[in-house]
């Protein structure tokens, strides 16, 4: 059964990786004309998707390329005393097995774990996908698959293509993300340094491995702003606006918006679908159900998602109807759970008044000041976010006897437990 996975970012090789594990043969094709290495920002590993590469056999990679970050510094706008707290009490508060990684190098590890058994076609993409499973490229000869998966991200051609437009399905939750690489200048090496004002907080972090640093800004807007996707020079004019003398900190990272090499800039929204999947198409991952960049967990779910999906299409003996229900039903409670939990993490990490600012930088305090165990039931008590990832189980879904052993190619030859939580 020949399968087209769009997107090589984290569900585009979990995805290939399990199915050619269960038989299948499967070609990812990748926009980008390599593997994306546009500086990144951290992502976090929670425990099923830990347990999940732990079983790909790439965990001890990951927690190699772990940022380190271990400790954390709070300025409150207007305030002169920092607060200092021990991230790693916080996160080992939150779930019992995390890791906080750069989301390139999280990719380049998947990808490397399934490059020998999918086959990887860069610089092309889809352009249009026929109900009997012929598909178009803008470079490539038309070819025909038996199934296609859109894990392509927030912003789906796949979706796009198959189901309607993005701001159909598009769920602005009031704010908005930037991300920028700039020199370590602050030698941050396992700290990340916050500022939380009303309305907008800035952080700036190094990773252990990295010559570099980055700098991440959020911010709320009552509005959707007026600006297009591939206008940076416009996003970078809306960032400078909303962090204006902030704090001195904050404008140095600012001043490296003209020679930063890489840049991200987007709203924070949700992808509210009834369904994802329609016919012999179905989606996975932040194309699916993206709870909100930088606030929803949407790594976690993306890991998990791809993992269900290949193995139910493998109990399902390719039968994708039977198992594009199953996915989704399997799948409904992880991901309605994230959107709430991002709309709680929104309002805590972008405070919207004084007595919020001050209740981040105490409650960072508190926790880390606590032994784990009562940090651990504070967590539990106040926010939502433990409580759903420690809850993520999924069936084991054991390989297929007949498991792929090599590259699948385009044409394709036929192919025919554990828990996470």
């Amino acid at each position: 059964m020949r399968i087209l996975v769009s997107g090589a970012s984290v569900a585009g090789p979990v995805l290939a990786y399990w199915l050619t594990r269960h038989g299948f043969s499967v070609t990812v094709v990748e926009r980008a004309p390599a593997l994306r290495k546009t500086g990144g920002h951290a992502v976090d590993l929670f425990r099923p998707a830990m347990n999940i590469s732990e079983k790909m056999g790439v965990l001890p990679r990951i927690e190699k390329r772990a940022t380190g970050a271990n400790r954390m510094t709070v300025y409150r706008e207007g305030s002169r005393r920092p607060i200092r707290a021990e991230l790693s009490k916080i996160f080992g508060a939150t779930s019992g097995r995390h890791v906080e990684i750069m989301r390139d190098d999280l990719s380049e590890i998947y990808y490397d774990a399934t490059r020998d058994d999918a086959e990887y076609v860069f610089g092309d993409s889809i352009t249009a996908i026929s109900p009997d499973g012929e598909v178009r490229f803008e470079n490539a000869a038309p070819r025909s698959f038996d199934l296609v998966v859109g894990a392509d991200g927030l912003h789906s051609n796949v979706r796009r293509l198959v189901f309607d437009e993005e701001s159909r399905f598009n769920a602005f939750i009031g704010a908005y993300l930037g991300v920028l690489t700039l020199p370590n200048v602050s030698d941050l090496d396992g700290e990340l340094l916050i500022h939380v004002g009303v309305g907008r907080t800035a952080g700036m972090y190094g990773a252990r491995h990295l010559g570099d640093a980055r700098a991440l800004f959020l911010f709320r807007s009552e509005h959707e702003l007026n600006y297009h996707h591939r206008d940076v020079p416009r996003q970078k004019e809306l960032l400078r606006g909303a962090f204006a003398g902030m704090h001195p900190d904050v404008d140095r990272w600012l001043e490296e918006l003209d020679r930063t090499p890489a840049f991200y800039f987007d709203s924070i929204t949700q992808l509210r679908m009834n369904t994802w999947s329609q016919g012999k198409v179905t989606l996975v991952g932040d194309a699916a159900y993206c709870p909100g960049p930088a606030v929803g967990g949407s790594t976690t779910l993306a890991v998990v998602g791809a993992y269900v999906l290949a193995g139910e299409l493998a109990r399902a003996g390719g039968d994708h109807e039977r198992a594009f229900l199953a996915y989704e039903r399997v799948m409904a409670a992880h991901v309605h759970g994230s959107r709430a939990v991002a709309l709680s993490a929104a309002k805590t990490l972008i405070p919207t008044s004084r007595l919020g600012v001050w209740g981040l930088a105490q409650g960072a305090r508190l926790i880390s000041a606590l032994p784990v165990g009562p940090s651990r039931a504070l967590v539990r008590l106040t926010t939502k976010s433990a409580r759903l990832y420690n809850s993520v189980t999924v069936d084991d879904y054991p390989p297929s006897p007949a498991e792929s052993g090599g590259r699948s190619g385009l044409a394709g030859a036929p192919g025919g437990g554990f828990e996470v939580g």
